[in-house]
């Protein structure tokens, strides 16, 4: 059974989230000398980013990793690093170090290998905050994409590329391996439509059709109406 945590609302959802990882990154900061933190994209995440920002931590010693990006530049308004600069690595945070997901490079296959060697170093992934979407998918192993089998087998490499038909650009994302291995790992999820996803989810044996089931069993989730 999947370690739900539900909140009235999703005011509380963000608070008690963000308690939650400051008190782990306080605690991994205590025993280690460099802490890994990967985060996923987009919106929901953002009040979670806000309330971190004003947290006062060795944020100098912290390592910022999306779970994955979109290939656009950051001038993009589709660019989760640009959130991250925006609502997470600003206040406190500010000298926490963003271990890049994207270069210059036209595609995505051609900029992993200038990217993964910094990813590798941060690696196992001390705590690791994902998403899921009403397809169940996670980072970006999306249901349907062209190299999901490639990035859910055991032997993937760190990062990879990926495009999948509910993604209008190319991503790059961490695999498999790399989001099982991580040490303490949370889901955020709202609404009752998500709620509705991850139980479908938890029913599903194959990963293909449910990505997230990746780090189903081995994560808390989060969730509020």
């Amino acid at each position: 059974m999947t370690n739900l945590i539900e909140y009235p609302d999703r005011d509380l959802l963000m608070l008690g989230l963000a308690d939650k990882l400051a008190g782990a990154l306080r605690r991994d900061l205590n025993i280690k000398q460099r802490v890994s933190f990967s985060v996923p994209g987009g919106t929901t995440p953002g009040p979670v980013f806000d309330m971190l920002s004003a947290v006062d931590l060795a944020w100098d010693r912290i390592d910022v990793i999306l779970n994955d990006e979109r290939w656009v530049p950051e001038a993009s308004e589709r660019s989760n690093t640009a959130l991250l600069r925006r609502r997470l690595l600003v206040d406190k945070a500010a000298s926490g170090t963003l271990v890049p997901l994207r270069s210059d490079a036209e595609t995505p296959e051609e900029g992993l290998e200038a990217l993964i060697g910094a990813v590798s170093e941060c690696l196992p992934l001390d705590i690791l905050l994902v998403g899921m979407g009403t397809d169940m998918h996670t980072a970006s192993l999306f249901p349907g994409a062209d190299q999901l089998d490639a990035a859910l087998a055991a032997n993937a490499p760190v990062l990879m590329a990926m495009r999948a038909p509910g993604a209008p650009e190319p991503r790059i994302t961490l695999t498999a391996p790399v989001l099982r291995a991580a040490v303490e790992t949370h889901i955020l999820i709202t609404g009752a439509e998500k709620l509705e996803a991850l139980r479908k989810a938890e029913k599903l044996r194959d990963a293909r059709d449910a990505p997230i089931r990746v780090v189903l069993n081995t994560a808390t989730v989060h969730w509020a109406p």
